[in-house]
C-alpha cells in the first residue's frame, strides 16, 4: 500500500471510528460565546472578556468600523466597537475574528499549507460577506444575517486543519501535492461537520461545514451555504465546469440579482473593504 493510500485509510478510519484529533476552539472565542451566552452579561463586561486579547480586541474595533457596519463615525475604542457590533452579533463576530488562531503550525511545510488554506478563506469569505449585505439590503424579512454569515465564511473550511495535521506525521505525502488536495476534497466535509458538532455549534454551521462542496446538497431554501458556495466559484476554490452556468443558478434561486453585480463599482469596493478588515 502506498503512502498515500495509507494515509487516506488511517484518516477515514479515525473519522469512522470518532478517533480522529479534532482542534479545539480557540480559548478567547469560548470565554466570548460563554458570555454572550450569559443573560446577565453587559456591554461592559463583554468589553472586559474580549479585552483579554489584544489581537482580538484590535480586529473588533477594525469590524466596527467596517463598510458592512455602514457607518460614518468611527469608533476608537474597544467598548465603542462592542457597543456598536452589539451583544447579539458580537459571539459570531468574535469566534470568527478567532478562526486565524487555528491554522498554524511548527512544521514550516504544513505551515505553507495552512497560510494558503487561510487565505482561500478569506478570499471566500470576503465574497460571502459582501455578497450578504447586498442581499439584505433588498430581503428585510429574511432570517439570514451578517454576522452569522461572517462566522460561516470563516469556518467552512475547517474540516481541512485534522488532514494536514496528521499529514505531518507522514512529510513524504507533500511530495504529491495532488494527492492531499483530493484527500481534502473526499474528506474534509465530513471531518468539518464533526468538528462544528463538537463544538456545539447550531445546524446551519454544522451543514455549511459538511455540505459545502457537496453538490448532492442543493437546499431549496436560501441560505448561508449558498453565499459561500458563490465566493467558493468565483475564487475558483470550488471547481466547476462552467463558471458562468454555476452562477446562473443562485441568480434564479433568487440569491444575486445578475452577473453585471460582480463588476460594478459598489461590489467591487465594498469586497475590498471586507477583506481589509479582515488582513
Amino acid at each position: 500500500m502506498s503512502t498515500e493510500n495509507a494515509l487516506l485509510t488511517i484518516l477515514v478510519d479515525r473519522i469512522n471510528n470518532d478517533t480522529l484529533v479534532l482542534p479545539t476552539l480557540p480559548e478567547v472565542a469560548i470565554k466570548v460565546r460563554q458570555a454572550a451566552d450569559n443573560p446577565d452579561v453587559n456591554l461592559m463586561q463583554m468589553s472586559d472578556v474580549i479585552g483579554q486579547d489584544p489581537a482580538l480586541s484590535a480586529r473588533m474595533i477594525k469590524v466596527a468600523n467596517s463598510a458592512v457596519m455602514g457607518r460614518a463615525v468611527k469608533v476608537s475604542n474597544l467598548q465603542q466597537a462592542v457597543t456598536r457590533i452589539g451583544l447579539r452579533q458580537i459571539k459570531n463576530i468574535a469566534t470568527a475574528m478567532a478562526m486565524e488562531q487555528l491554522f498554524v503550525s511548527n512544521n514550516e511545510l504544513i505551515k505553507g499549507y495552512m497560510s494558503k488554506a487561510w487565505q482561500k478563506t478569506l478570499n471566500v469569505a470576503g465574497h460571502s460577506i459582501t455578497l450578504m449585505a447586498f442581499y439584505l439590503q433588498n430581503n428585510k424579512r429574511t432570517s439570514l444575517n451578517s454576522d452569522a454569515i461572517t462566522l460561516a465564511s470563516l469556518v467552512y473550511n475547517i474540516g481541512v486543519l485534522p488532514i494536514l495535521t496528521e499529514a505531518e506525521r507522514h512529510p513524504e505525502v507533500f511530495a504529491n501535492p495532488s494527492f492531499l488536495a483530493h484527500a481534502i476534497q473526499k474528506l474534509s466535509g465530513k471531518i468539518g461537520g464533526s468538528i462544528m458538532g463538537a463544538w456545539e455549534f447550531p445546524p446551519e454551521f454544522v451543514n455549511v461545514a459538511r455540505h459545502w462542496a457537496d453538490p448532492t446538497y442543493r437546499p431549496e431554501e436560501i441560505g448561508y451555504v449558498d453565499f459561500i458556495r458563490i465566493g467558493a466559484i468565483l475564487e475558483g476554490t470550488l471547481q466547476v465546469s462552467d463558471k458562468s452556468a454555476a452562477l446562473q443558478t443562485y441568480i434564479d434561486k433568487g440569491v444575486i440579482p445578475s452577473m453585471q453585480l460582480f463588476s460594478s463599482d459598489e461590489y467591487n469596493d465594498m469586497l475590498e473593504n471586507v477583506k481589509d478588515t479582515f488582513s
